[in-house]
């Protein structure tokens, strides 16, 4: 949701503060830490790709209000609660990855994971920055919605794909991830995230 924090850029120079941008950005990333914290406090129930595609649709339903481009208080309270789905929707990624990443390759499927973020926000900033220039501060924040919504949309369309995995639980010896042979007892073998 990286769109964000151009619109963010464009939403503080239209209200003639550069701090603004501070309280918008601060207020997003509040949002995430508390997300991020109750969704770490607890055990979930029920596959985790079936929460993956909640949390990625109510991440998007929490970016949609800030194309309302209201007054600063209560933009700063939108960003906080468009910052509350974000953290848990890249905790939630990483374990539906986990669970599906052929044996011996959960390293190199977290480092793709982590790319396609990178892609996704490059492409994000890449269509933000003219959205405000062809359209408006409210444009741009909208990209962020959309982002969120075409992500929901792939994760809806593969959903068979991302039918819950069949694993055989036993432990991996000299994986091709740890060239010393050691035991690898996978990320969801126990330990939390």
């Amino acid at each position: 949701m990286a769109a964000a924090t151009v619109a963010g850029v464009a939403y503080a120079d239209d209200h003639g503060r550069e701090s603004v941008y501070g309280w918008l950005m601060a207020a997003l990333g509040l949002g995430a830490l508390i997300g991020g914290l109750g969704y770490g406090a607890r055990q979930w129930a029920g596959a985790p790709e079936r929460r993956l595609r909640v949390i990625v649709g109510l991440l998007a339903l929490g970016y949609l209000p800030l194309t309302l481009t209201p007054s600063v208080p209560v933009m700063t309270a939108l960003a906080a609660l468009a910052g509350v789905f974000l953290a848990p929707a890249i905790a939630c990624s990483f374990i539906v990855v986990d669970r599906h990443a052929p044996r011996g390759t959960v390293t190199e499927a977290f480092s793709w994971l982590v790319t396609t973020f990178g892609v996704g926000a490059a492409a994000g900033t890449a269509v933000a920055g003219p959205a405000v220039e062809l359209g408006s501060t409210a444009w741009s924040f909208g990209v962020a919605g959309v982002g969120g919504v075409l992500a929901l949309v792939v994760l809806l369309a593969t959903g068979k794909v991302l039918a819950a995995p069949v694993r055989d639980p036993a432990v991996v010896t000299g994986s091709e991830n740890d060239r010393n042979g050691a035991a690898e007892p996978g990320f969801s073998t126990g330990r939390k995230a």
